[in-house]
């Protein structure tokens, strides 16, 4: 891999590719089914025990406004890195880790909402698709993890 390539984990939100950077990444899961809470955010699924710990487990198709498509059989929880915390989020399925070259990917569109560029870290070409990468890290606002 030279200095300017990312390797990142692919995978899928209502028939649409996802991608973040590894180094995000702690664990894969299985898909179990979250305890619900009471009050919490519509994108916030509830919460899991993860080696001892209680996190929060977040759905991305909630939070990007995405038909709902969950398939439990294949679906996963990615256990995010965000600082001192954790927290989870479904996916549809886990596709594969891929290096990508730098000259991959570029910049998001300046049509792209404000909010959503909090969390798009840019657009990877790869053969004749085009992946979204995501930054998960920032995919919470301040306001939103004092509230989950």
């Amino acid at each position: 891999m030279g200095n300017n390539d990312l390797k990142v984990l692919i995978f899928s939100i209502d028939n649409q590719y996802y991608a973040t950077d590894i180094m995000e990444v702690e664990r894969i899961l299985e898909y179990e089914e979250p305890t619900k809470l009471p009050d919490s955010p519509d994108f916030v699924d509830g919460v899991i025990n993860y080696q001892g710990n209680i996190i929060s487990v977040m759905s991305l198709d909630k939070r990007f406004n995405l038909q709902n498509s969950l398939n439990s059989r294949e679906a996963k929880i990615i256990v995010v890195k965000q600082n001192e915390d954790k927290i989870g989020i479904i996916v549809d399925l886990v596709s594969e880790v891929k290096n990508v070259s730098a000259n991959n990917i570029e910049n998001p569109p300046d049509i792209v909402a404000g909010i959503s560029k909090r969390y798009l870290k840019g657009l990877i070409k790869l053969e004749n698709r085009i992946i979204i990468l995501l930054n998960l890290s920032t995919i919470l606002t301040e306001e939103e993890k004092e509230l989950i």
